[in-house]
């Protein structure tokens, strides 16, 4: 999901986080983080869910299924 990793980091960096400081704040791994921003491993719904609601945005956005 090239999509995903694309919005994550610009939603990341857009608000001037660090990777670790999301991984802290979704109770997640700052590998996995790095996993969804390097397309290496895709997030659950539970996950997708998580951070669409962190970033406020829609799930439908962060999979690139509206702008």
């Amino acid at each position: 999901m090239k999509i995903f990793s694309e919005r994550l980091i610009h939603l990341r960096k857009e608000r001037g986080l660090s990777q670790a400081t999301v991984a802290k704040d979704l109770n997640v791994s700052l590998g996995i983080i790095c996993y969804w921003e390097t397309n290496k491993s895709d997030p659950t719904a539970s996950n997708i869910a998580k951070i669409a609601r962190y970033f406020n945005v829609s799930s439908d956005y962060l999979l690139g299924l509206n702008d």
